[in-house]
């Protein structure tokens, strides 16, 4: 079974004055932790909402430090099930990033159609020559 894994992160990030920075700047701080290892998970600027539903911005800003929540997603290959894949996802990316809190979000089955095309994707990516 094949599977996607969205995994929150809370990431801490110095000396910002909006939120827009905020979250420019933990997107780019994650990435450089995540590669060249993880380049494939797709980083994302998470979602908030308040106990009354209320959307809220994905950083809280304080003295000029925020707190940012980012969605990590990844596809994961050749799993058992749910909890495995969730297992899987959370120890690969909190290798990387070290010290930052992570919660698994949601699980879903990948349609085995769309993992083969994945698949065959990331083989001819790995074929190709970058000097030609």
């Amino acid at each position: 079974m094949d599977c996607r894994v969205v995994v929150e992160a809370a990431v801490p990030v110095y000396d910002v004055e909006t939120v827009d920075e905020a979250v420019r700047i933990a997107i780019s701080k994650t990435g450089e932790m995540l590669n060249p290892d993880l380049n494939y998970v797709e980083i994302d600027a998470g979602t908030r909402t308040s106990p009354s539903g209320e959307q809220l911005d994905p950083a809280f800003l304080a003295a000029d430090e925020a707190l940012v929540a980012l969605e990590l997603q990844m596809d994961v290959f050749n799993v058992d099930r749910d909890e495995h894949a969730s297992r899987v996802a959370r120890k690969e990316i909190g290798k990387r990033l070290r010290n930052i809190p992570l919660k698994v979000l949601s699980v879903t089955e990948i349609d085995p159609d769309e993992s083969d095309r994945a698949e065959e994707a990331a083989a001819t990516d790995d074929e190709e020559d970058p000097d030609d």
